[in-house]
């Protein structure tokens, strides 16, 4: 008697953890799945550093710097 409670228990146990942790399987989490996958992939934005004095030349390019 106190096996098959035991046995219960844990089978209910083992339900409500694969219920909670399983793929979903709909079609907007397919969609969202994909999204995700795209950005991932997607390349990271480049930022250009501002010139510290707008209208200057660049020292770097006229070979006057140090």
């Amino acid at each position: 008697m106190y096996l098959g409670i035991a046995v219960a228990i844990s089978l209910l146990g083992a339900l409500v953890i694969y219920a909670r942790n399983r793929k979903p399987t709909s079609l907007e989490a397919g969609i969202e799945g994909f999204r995700r996958e795209l950005q991932a992939l997607e390349p990271e934005p480049r930022e250009r550093p501002a010139p510290e004095h707008p209208g200057a030349p660049d020292d770097r390019r006229s070979g006057l710097g140090a």
